[in-house]
């Protein structure tokens, strides 16, 4: 069961969003919450940069005006999480180092990381709306990751979508899924094939797996080769109350996902996706 939650605190609009999904979600499984305030202060204060001569008293005071920035959108974060909050406790870590390093070290002391899926964490860039330190999450084998876009919210009453295509990467988020207890109101896997016959296997394999778990799952084989808009298309039909699946699998032909689907689903799904490696 879902236990230890460990958000990534942030200001933007994805950030938010996931910082009330994890507040819900806490609420509704009685898991401890922690937020994670970013501090990467060597990042910050560039301290590898070159410094010309006479610039020293120059970087000094741009190196203590990014501080006080960085340290003043932390503060604002964490009021505004007090303040959604609303009472429920939770605990706050302040990690001091880049972004991704500090997120996969203080992970391993939790069941799931959550993070919005354009968060700048205090100093990236998200251009295309997909936070670089989410596929250094991805690609180190942290604890599952729930990647949060902006507008998303928990729907307790909502039943996931699972994406199964028999690898590694799948087979560990299913699982992981239903031993989390994330699957209390049902599931749909959806399997893509270009053999009908294979994509019921494997759709009823993972669906088996997961009714043997206590969630009501039920098939959904697709004949076709492509699983992205396969899956988009019915994350917004049913809707879905979040997307189960594996990342950056490369198994051969049947794989499901690559590390372009992935950053494919990751940019363009309309709910959360809990992603495992």
């Amino acid at each position: 069961m879902l236990r230890s939650i460990l958000l990534a605190l942030d200001d933007t609009e994805g950030a938010i969003a996931a910082r009330d999904y994890a507040l819900a979600l806490a609420r509704h499984t009685g898991a401890v919450l922690t937020a994670a305030v970013l501090m990467d202060r060597p990042g910050l204060m560039a301290s590898h940069e070159a410094v010309p001569p006479g610039a020293a008293a120059f970087k000094e005071r741009r190196d203590a005006a990014l501080l006080r920035q960085a340290e003043a959108a932390a503060a604002e974060a964490l009021a505004g999480l007090r303040q959604a909050a609303d009472g429920l406790p939770f605990q706050v870590v302040t990690l001091e180092a880049s972004p991704a390093q500090a997120l996969l070290a203080a992970a391993g002391g939790h069941d799931m990381l959550v993070v919005g899926r354009d968060c700048t964490l205090g100093r990236e860039e998200a251009d295309d709306g997909l936070s670089p330190t989410i596929e250094a999450l991805l690609h180190d084998r942290t604890r599952p990751l729930l990647v949060v876009p902006p507008g998303a919210h928990f729907d307790p009453a909502a039943a996931a979508l699972v994406a199964y295509d028999g690898s590694a990467g799948a087979m560990r988020a299913v699982q992981l899924f239903a031993l989390l207890g994330l699957g209390g109101c049902g599931a749909t896997v959806l399997s893509v094939a270009d053999d009908e016959a294979e994509a019921a296997s494997l759709a009823g394999t993972a669906a088996g797996y997961l009714q043997r778990h206590a969630v009501a799952a039920k098939a959904l084989p697709v004949v076709g080769t492509h699983p992205v808009e396969a899956l988009l298309a019915e994350a917004a039909a049913m809707p879905a109350g979040m997307l189960v699946m594996g990342a950056h699998e490369h198994t051969g032909l049947r794989a499901l996902f690559t590390g372009s689907a992935t950053k494919h689903l990751l940019r363009r799904a309309p709910c959360a996706i809990f992603a495992a490696h």
